[in-house]
């Protein structure tokens, strides 16, 4: 069967056109499945029964998964399955079935206005580091892209005379992403002033470089925002995604509609934005039980 999700692996990368990350988890994901299935001394698709698959996702949870990763996991395997059903390797799909674990309804993390002010504001300064910083963090403020999406940005995909981006979200679909006045005057001073002292050898791509003239990866960008963060004082642990989040929140706030959001945010489902109106309703519950008299 590993011939079979080696296939399977090809199928996601060339025929859905899912993205690099997503195809390695789910390539993990499927190794450790069938590892498990060949313990069991299931050699054959035709072998494998809905408890089989059952008992691996059980296993996943005895061995601490959470509940999110598990639902992560069980859907590679469904995806597995239908692959090779649709391919004529198997002819059932054990996985039909069968449900998926329930995740908690955590809400994502966002900052107030206040905190993105003084996290737009912490790098003090006309230094290189200084100007790139703010205009990587005000375009990701202004924009809410995935932190690969802003460091996968090159000059020729940011139009700062037009006021948009052009991104390429999971499974290589593209957006068109508007910019606001702060982040293009943020990002046309880093290109006019900065980015040529920090191209080294010249010919680069990226639009955002190291100071060794490098493409930002996403954790050199992961430790700005922390850096960033702790010299404006926010204590909280905060991320590049916590940007989004609060991108998202602050838009549905001041009265965007959900569909709007859910384009410029990339979303395939409407659901996946749906969980911001919870953020918001959660915000005005607790703003009603903090000042209301009889709260």
């Amino acid at each position: 069967m590993f011939d079979h999700r080696d296939l399977f692996m090809q199928y996601l990368l060339v025929e859905r056109g899912l993205s690099g990350n997503t195809v390695e988890a789910y390539g993990r994901d499927t190794l450790r499945y069938l590892t498990f299935l060949l313990d069991e001394k299931c050699h054959q698709p035709g072998q494998i029964t809905p408890h089989l698959v059952a008992s691996f996702i059980v296993r996943l949870k005895a061995e601490g998964l959470s509940p999110r990763s598990r639902a992560r996991t069980l859907s590679a395997l469904r995806m597995f399955h239908r692959f090779l059903l649709v391919e004529g390797y198997a002819e059932t799909n054990p996985t039909a079935l069968l449900e998926s674990p329930k995740i908690g309804g955590k809400l994502p993390t966002f900052l107030s206005s206040r905190e993105i002010e003084l996290l737009l504001a912490a790098p003090v300064g006309d230094g290189p580091t200084e100007v790139r910083d703010r205009a990587m963090l005000e375009l990701l403020y202004a924009t809410g892209l995935r932190v690969s999406e802003l460091v996968n940005l090159t000059a020729r995909t940011v139009n700062l005379d037009a006021g948009y981006l052009l991104t390429f979200g999971k499974g290589g679909k593209e957006r068109l992403v508007p910019l606001g006045d702060a982040a293009i005057g943020a990002v046309r001073r880093y290109q006019l002033e900065v980015r040529h002292k920090m191209e080294r050898s010249g010919g680069r791509d990226e639009l955002f470089l190291t100071r060794l003239g490098e493409g930002m990866s996403r954790q050199a960008f992961w430790n700005m925002v922390k850096k960033r963060a702790s010299q404006a004082g926010i204590s909280r642990s905060i991320s590049p995604h916590t940007l989004r989040h609060s991108f998202a929140t602050h838009l549905l706030e001041n009265g965007a509609d959900l569909r709007s959001v859910q384009i410029m945010l990339g979303h395939a489902d409407l659901s996946s934005t749906q969980i911001y109106t919870h953020v918001t309703r959660e915000r005005l519950k607790r703003i009603h039980e903090e000042c209301h008299p009889r709260g």
